[in-house]
This record gives C-alpha cells, structure tokens and sequence, in this order.
C-alpha cells in the first residue's frame, strides 16, 4: 500500500446514506487510491437527483443510470464530450438518487504512473497540476472508465479503486455555483478545499466557511 495511505481506514457504507452536499463535504480532504496511486480529494459537485435538472438522474431511472439510486458508495462513470470520463460517487439511501463528481485531486503518491497514464512529461512542479486538477485529468491518471469501473464498490478492500480516511482535517471549504454544465448551474453545490493549488476551473463568488468535524 502506498505510504500516503499508511493507517488510512476505508471510508464506510454508511458515510454515503447522507444528503448528495453533506456527503461532498464530508468527501473533501479524503483519499481516492488505486493500488500505487493516491490523491488526496479537493474539489467536488453535489447533485440532487430526480430534484436536480442537472442530474443524470433526473429523468428517473435507466439501464444507463441505475447505479445513482443505490446503494450508496458505488461508483457512476459516465463518458463526456466524446473524450473525457467522470468520476461520482452514489449517495443517499438505496432507491433514492444522489451523487458527488470528483472534480480534483491532489496527487500525493504513484505520480509518475499517473503521468504515464495522462501520456505527459513532467518537467516541473507546474506540471503536476496537469495530473488531477479536473474530472477528466483524475479519471485518465487513475485509470478510471465507465467499462472497468461503473458500479464499483468504493467501499470494499477488495475492489481496487477506494476511498480512505488519514488523519488529515480540512481546514476551510470553499462553496461556488456548479460549472461545466447549463442547467441548475445557479445553485451553490461545488465544494472545495479553499486555497488549494489543484482545485479546477474558477473559483468565483466564493463562500469560504470553517470546515465542520464530521464523524465517519
């Protein structure tokens, strides 16, 4: 296991049980792991479901979207302007739609594997920002796609792609409207870990706050 991830707990089952906000800022500052490579998590989007017109699950139910209604804490990919995978996590209880985007991560461990999965050269300290800083950056470093991955148990030793928990507390969240998308896109449901180098794209009409303590 990755020396980032010594000690690090596998986070539960029944962290993802809460509202789609809750569980993105209870998300920020875990770990995303897949065998070598380790980020830390500070950039996501919460998303309603069939109340959220920005949803993948707001029509209802499909084939294509099923994992978004449980049970918590499974994986939903999904393929994106032709060339991109995203990454979500599924949340609320089982029948009821929720999820989190993972929009950014801070590469901590396996990073020239990630490099090589991204096809970059890294040169610099700079470069390291191309790694996981955005949805379709994260998936490709981690090897993540909607074939291998969707539906994944995120919270099984055995499913190699996790999420865990370090000692690590964030200090500050910082809440902005959702971007990349044109529906709902007023709402104020993207969390981030306030200062971060990685976090992607604008970081605009902020609402920084102190993180809370939350229990696993």
């Amino acid at each position: 296991m990755a020396k980032a991830c010594a000690g690090a707990a596998i986070v539960p089952r029944a962290f993802y049980l809460d509202p789609p906000d809750l569980v993105a800022q209870k998300l920020l500052g875990k770990l995303l792991v897949r065998g070598a490579k380790v980020g830390r998590i500070v950039e996501v989007e919460a998303y309603f479901g069939e109340s959220d017109p920005a949803s993948h699950s707001f029509p209802g139910k499909t084939a294509r979207n099923a994992v978004l209604f449980g049970p918590p804490g499974h994986a939903y990919v999904y393929f994106i302007y032709g060339m991109h995978y995203c990454l979500n996590v599924s949340c609320e209880r089982e029948g009821k739609a929720g999820s989190v985007l993972f929009r950014a991560l801070e590469p901590l461990q396996g990073i020239e594997e990630m490099a090589q999965s991204r096809k970059i050269t890294l040169s610099g300290p700079r470069d390291l920002l191309k790694l996981t800083s955005g949805p379709g950056r994260l998936a490709q470093a981690f090897g993540i796609t909607r074939t291998r991955d969707n539906g994944r148990d995120l919270t099984s030793p055995n499913s190699g792609l996790w999420i865990g928990a370090d000692r690590y507390h964030a200090k500050a969240i910082q809440i902005t409207p959702r971007i990349g998308i044109t529906k709902a896109a007023d709402r104020n449901l993207r969390y981030i870990l306030k200062g971060n180098a990685f976090v992607s794209g604008r970081v605009s009409s902020p609402k920084p706050r102190p993180s809370k303590a939350f229990d696993m």
